[in-house]
């Protein structure tokens, strides 16, 4: 029986949306092409905050929060945070979190429990801005945390201010911020956006300092990893769940994860939310309207344009308690939003690349991250196997363009026009200039007193892509403004989708397979 996700391209079929950085294109695919189309929006959960109030006073492997308060053996509580990375797009107010930390601040100011910190847990991201953190929090909360300082990033280079809670028994070392290891709780308010989200990776990579995530986030683990985005099966989530073990030992958590529906549109970009061929009038009339005025548009406005609506996502569950519980019940949740069953692999994959990653919210997608969120994050929506054969060919449709965000990502710029003009090799990048990047005091003091990325990070999003360029025999961009940028980071060019097309076929047969993944919202396509 046929995939109701799955549509094989006919003759007479309109052509087909894809996304080009801060815009869209239509294009017509091959007759035989199997479009793959996300699962529609799950029903959101009638009264969010009941929802999450159930969770908290029935927690999984746990007893609930109320009970733990109650013993007053609980007098310092440290709620730490996912940063703006997700969900993407932002979410419309009020966000989960600030719903989940109403509740849980309501319960800890009946308790009496006075001496309580909120840290966003960037480990090695850019500091976010106050004006994200309120939108994320909401104005209360912002207000009545932020004026006395107890409202704050994490800084994963205070040399006072993380704290080393010793080694996993494969050796690996578990530090992390030192007002969160010595509280009497921890309380982890989580959105799981993907399957990589969550769970032990969490306190022990959120809260973490180079010294820790240099054991998981390395060349050797992203070279050999089968999928980050299959926990079971994963290197990277056993090392993860190794140091939450160690965290565990040291300091109380109580895990708050919550999971959302694949509505991202909203109404006013419905079109981006149906399939082609139910599109009406009025969402052909909005689709040329505002692909007109994004491409007229100069790029920043463009990029602003392109991201102002947030999205008009639900809550499709709440889970608390113990970790492992919480995020095993989790991952259900996520699957049946995302997981699409697909029969086989593909000699070619077309993916159409948006603008927004989870590295470059309020930012540019500079070439490294193009390479990291197309060969990173996109050929590892999978479970099982890549939904493009080994040896195959992925296919962008983005503008990929040699330019970066200075503030954001300085270290980015320099890995760029130092290190990759020497090589693209991860293990001969990691052996030559990781340790440089990472220890060095420029991009340390940029890190902590400005919004920059740690020095190390553009080496870590490198090598999240590796084991997909590994992989595949070749990633072809379709008219990307800078050629040069795509040599630099080992994508070939094409003109046009038919020119493309037509490289792809000479490396790997005429009568290639020919998949297109129509993303966002997020898939996983699940080929066991």
């Amino acid at each position: 029986m046929a995939s109701p996700n799955i549509h094989t391209v006919t003759t007479f079929d309109p052509p087909f949306l894809m996304h080009r950085g801060e815009s869209f294109v239509r294009e017509r695919l091959p007759a035989g092409t199997d479009v793959i189309y996300p699962n529609e929006p799950l029903p959101p959960v009638a009264d969010a905050r009941a929802v999450i109030l159930h969770a908290i006073d029935h927690p999984l492997g746990d007893d609930p929060l109320d009970a733990q308060l109650q013993t007053g053996k609980i007098r310092k509580v440290t709620i730490a945070f996912d940063d703006v990375s997700l969900p993407l797009p932002r979410m419309r107010r009020p966000d989960v979190r600030q719903m989940v930390m109403e509740i849980v601040l309501d319960k800890l100011d009946r308790a009496g429990v006075t001496d309580v910190h909120l840290i966003c847990a960037i480990c090695l991201h850019r500091r976010i801005t106050p004006a994200e953190m309120r939108w994320m929090l909401g104005d209360a909360i912002f207000e009545r945390f932020s004026r006395d300082g107890r409202l704050y990033n994490h800084d994963a280079e205070d040399p006072q201010g993380n704290a080393f809670l010793g080694t996993t028994e494969t050796g690996e070392d578990v530090e992390i911020n030192r007002r969160a290891a010595e509280s009497d709780l921890i309380i982890y308010v989580n959105i799981n956006l993907v399957t990589m989200d969550g769970g032990h990776k969490s306190v022990p990579v959120g809260l973490a300092t180079y010294r820790s995530v240099r054991h998981h986030h390395n060349a050797c683990t992203m070279l050999h990893d089968s999928s980050y985005m299959d926990p079971p099966a994963s290197i990277f989530h056993r090392s993860c769940e190794r140091m939450g073990a160690v965290v565990a030992r040291h300091v109380k958590i109580f895990t708050i994860e919550t999971t959302l529906n694949g509505d991202l549109f909203d109404p006013m970009l419905g079109f981006l939310q149906k399939r082609e061929h139910r599109w009406n009038l009025r969402d052909r009339i909005t689709y040329a309207g505002m692909k007109t005025a994004l491409d007229l548009a100069p790029f920043p406005l463009r990029r602003k344009l392109y991201n102002a609506l947030p999205a008009p996502y639900g809550v499709t569950g709440v889970h608390a308690g113990a970790t492992g519980p919480v995020h095993e019940a989790t991952l259900r949740n996520v699957d049946l939003q995302q997981l699409v069953k697909v029969d086989r692999q593909y000699d070619i994959v077309l993916v159409g690349l948006p603008s927004l990653g989870p590295y470059n919210v309020n930012s540019i997608l500079n070439p490294i991250l193009v390479q990291c969120l197309s060969a990173g994050y996109f050929f590892n929506f999978y479970r099982g196997r890549p939904l493009v054969r080994r040896g195959g060919v992925m296919i962008l449709h983005h503008p990929v363009q040699e330019a970066f965000n200075r503030t954001h990502h300085p270290s980015y710029y320099d890995f760029y026009h130092e290190c990759l003009s020497q090589t693209r090799d991860p293990r001969e990048l990691e052996r030559r200039f990781e340790k440089k990047y990472a220890e060095s005091d420029h991009y340390r003091h940029l890190y902590r007193t400005s919004h920059a990325y740690h020095g190390v990070h553009p080496f870590y999003m490198w090598y999240w892509g590796s084991h997909g360029m590994a992989h595949m025999g070749e990633v072809i961009t379709i008219a990307p403004r800078s050629a040069t940028a795509c040599e630099r980071i080992g994508f070939a060019s094409a003109r046009t989708l038919e020119e493309a097309l037509e490289r792809a076929r000479g490396r790997v047969g005429r009568d290639a397979s020919i998949a297109y993944y129509h993303c966002p919202p997020v898939l996983m396509c699940d080929l066991r």
